[in-house]
């Protein structure tokens, strides 16, 4: 087969405490000169302020403007005022509602995306996939890769513990997500990346073998999942699609995001459906089941605040969401009485 696909992979990836003081560093070396800035109100007082401050003093021609929301409206005021200045890069500091915004706008301006996370909550921060409200889908759409990512463990300690475990749940997933990958290039000859799925899965597997490390909040934890995390956006620019790191537990979670909007975040929501779906391919689930309760992430319908109907209805919608992915879901399915039985045998509900 003749799959020809076009790999960016970010240029810079910095990792570790205080990272974000080298942000006037990175954008000299990348030959940055008129940064937009794109932040929270509660991040500005994180990392935005700090950011804006160190390169307005370093000479740069920095603006800043706010995200409230990540929907289209938001995206297109961004790209607006990032033409309006000329910026030749939108840095998005701050959770993946900001991230998402900014890779979105710098698509549209044709600027650079610079990454500087203030969560772990997902892989996000250094992939090219944008989760926007507004479009005719609930997944992910194309954006922008980033040239850069400044993965600040100091400020990612600090952030509430509950974004850490959602960012394991997102990359424990993978091992499902793998899988789905797998099975479809056997089933329907879809082009499959050996390394790009192997640099996923070694994410996932890195990510329970140091369960404990994260829970207990320590700077060698919090340096494997915010490599894991860069790790997995590389591993989806490689294969040129975000295959290796969003299958079949994706898919549940973006049935719940329909069925119960703002019930849980989305890591924590891959997690769950993770279980499931490795009980479906077989795998050892109760060994991924018992990495997410180390880490204190939700192994149950209760613990993600969504009833047992949701669940369900989640599985057995679950395929239809996203037609075109081909996942065991396509193979399972599910009815409303299998996905109860398959909820229940797993301790979902």
């Amino acid at each position: 087969m003749n799959h020809v696909h076009r790999i960016d992979l970010p240029r810079i990836v910095l990792v570790g405490q205080g990272v974000v003081d080298s942000i006037g560093d990175v954008c000299g070396e990348l030959a940055i000169e008129r940064p937009l800035i794109v932040t929270g109100k509660r991040t500005y007082e994180i990392a935005g302020g700090r950011a804006k401050g160190i390169l307005a003093k370093e000479g740069f021609s920095v603006e800043l403007t706010y995200c409230s929301a990540a929907d289209l409206t938001t995206v297109d005021r961004i790209r607006k005022e990032a033409e309006a200045m000329g910026a030749d890069a939108i840095l998005g500091v701050g959770g993946g509602r900001t991230i998402d915004v900014a890779k979105l706008g710098a698509f549209k301006s044709d600027a650079f995306f610079i990454s500087v996370p203030t969560t772990a909550s997902h892989d996000g921060i250094a992939s090219s996939s944008a989760s926007i409200k507004g479009f005719d889908k609930p997944y992910s759409v194309k954006a922008k890769s980033p040239i850069a990512v400044l993965a600040d463990s100091n400020i990612i300690e600090e952030s509430p513990y509950r974004f850490t475990a959602s960012g394991c749940g997102d990359i424990v997933g993978k091992a499902v997500s793998v899988q789905d990958w797998r099975m479809s290039h056997d089933v329907n000859g879809e082009y499959y990346g050996e390394y790009a799925a192997s640099l996923a899965l070694m994410s996932s597997n890195l990510i329970m073998r140091n369960a404990l490390l994260i829970r207990e909040r320590l700077e060698e934890g919090y340096r494997t999942l915010l490599e894991a995390l860069v790790s997995c956006g590389v591993a989806m620019s490689i294969a040129g699609s975000s295959r290796p790191c969003s299958g079949s537990e994706h898919l549940f979670s973006h049935t719940l995001d329909v069925l119960a909007p703002g019930a849980a975040l989305h890591g924590e929501q891959c997690g769950v459906g993770a279980i499931m779906m490795a009980k479906l391919h077989g795998l050892d689930w109760r060994e991924l089941r018992e990495s997410l309760r180390i880490i204190g992430a939700p192994t149950t319908a209760e613990e993600l605040g969504v009833g047992k109907s949701t669940v369900v209805e989640a599985l057995v919608k679950a395929r239809e969401i996203r037609p075109d992915r081909y996942t065991v879901l396509d193979t399972a399915n599910l009815t409303p009485e299998t996905a109860e039985l398959l909820a229940t045998e797993c301790g979902v509900i």
